[in-house]
């Protein structure tokens, strides 16, 4: 049974994985968006990946032999050993958002309940939970001594997710 699954790629082979896809008669897709980019003495519009490293391919996992010897190809993408499949409903919705480029950005990903650092603007280095209320994001910082929480709005892209850093002792 056919199925849509990620497949991560050297960095920067993307286009090339993708063409040797089509070559053996797979379904692949590669997201693109069109950005300027800007050299000492020119500027040019180039198509780049929207997720560097990653395409789709859709395919019976039974044959994912012939999708891994494609040059250029690290792995399928996996989570706790199961592959990743991707809805065909995110790949539809991936290519409606790709038709209006003016209006499309990339988001951090962090699920509501993570703990993230704030980089920018005024909270900065604050750290703290993610929780999305009526469209907006808020850090929630919790005091655990006094069981009690607070919260602002912040802009998710000045979040990142946040690592304790490991004791080298």
């Amino acid at each position: 049974m056919n199925k849509w699954y990620a497949i991560y790629t050297r960095p920067r082979h993307e286009k090339k994985v993708y063409d040797q896809l089509i070559e053996k008669k797979q379904v692949a897709y590669l997201p693109v968006i069109s950005r300027v980019r800007l050299w000492k003495d020119r500027k040019k519009k180039v198509e780049m990946p929207l997720f560097p490293s990653y395409i789709f391919v859709n395919f019976d996992y039974k044959y994912r032999f012939d999708i891994l010897q494609t040059h250029g190809v690290v792995k399928i993408v996996n989570f706790k050993g199961e592959p990743a499949t991707v809805p065909d409903w995110q790949i539809e919705a991936l290519k409606t958002m790709l038709e209006h480029p003016e209006t499309l950005r990339t988001e951090n990903y962090i699920k509501p309940g993570e703990t993230v650092e704030v980089t920018e603007g005024p909270f900065k280095g604050m750290r703290g939970m993610v929780k999305t209320v009526k469209g907006d994001t808020r850090l929630i910082v919790t005091i655990d001594g006094i069981m009690q929480s607070v919260s602002v709005e912040i802009d998710a892209h000045f979040t990142k997710r946040f690592t304790e850093p490991s004791d080298k002792k």
